[in-house]
């Protein structure tokens, strides 16, 4: 795992290979199918909880009045869906730990 910066798709299944010791292909396969069935939930509008970790929750906005920073021109801006993170009790815990 790296020291510091980005944590990728690459460190996790070689974090898998090392640690449950399958092949390193089929370590990159299981992180891309649990990555896909993560995304295929969200993309259905599903929440996804990972116990000790977090919740991604998908927010539906609504529609409001933006303002341009350099103009104060008033812009709408569109509703859409958001994704959020919160991160579970237990992670706020071991990162508070590390600081």
């Amino acid at each position: 795992m790296p020291d510091a910066g980005t944590l990728t798709r690459a460190d996790l299944a070689e974090a898998l290979h090392r640690h449950v010791g399958l092949s390193r292909a089929d370590s990159s396969h299981m992180v891309e199918g649990i990555l896909r069935h993560l995304c295929e939930a969200l993309s259905k509008g599903d929440n996804v909880k990972v116990s000790g970790f977090g919740s991604f929750v998908l927010r539906d906005k609504g529609e409001r009045v933006g303002r341009n920073p350099k103009t104060g021109v008033e812009v709408p801006i569109a509703p859409r869906r958001v994704l959020t993170f919160r991160a579970s009790q237990m992670m706020r815990d071991r990162i508070a730990k590390k600081a």
